[in-house]
């Protein structure tokens, strides 16, 4: 358990590369629209696909990284 938690002091200097600023991305849009999703359909399935889209990004950044 402490050597977790020490990982995880040093791990809020280490700055975030790209793909973790998306995946934060696609977290929040996917959130949103499910709390849409209860109230406006519609909104819910815009937020959906804005959420794909950074999916999509993720998956390119990926790949690229791999090749």
């Amino acid at each position: 358990f402490g050597i977790l938690k020490e990982k995880k002091m040093f791990g809020l200097f280490k700055k975030k590369s790209t793909v973790e600023k998306l995946q934060e991305k696609y977290q929040k849009l996917m959130q949103e629209s499910y709390d849409l999703s209860h109230s406006d359909r519609a909104a819910s399935d815009i937020k959906r696909g804005e959420a794909e889209a950074v999916l999509d990004e993720i998956e390119k950044l990926k790949k690229e990284g791999e090749s």
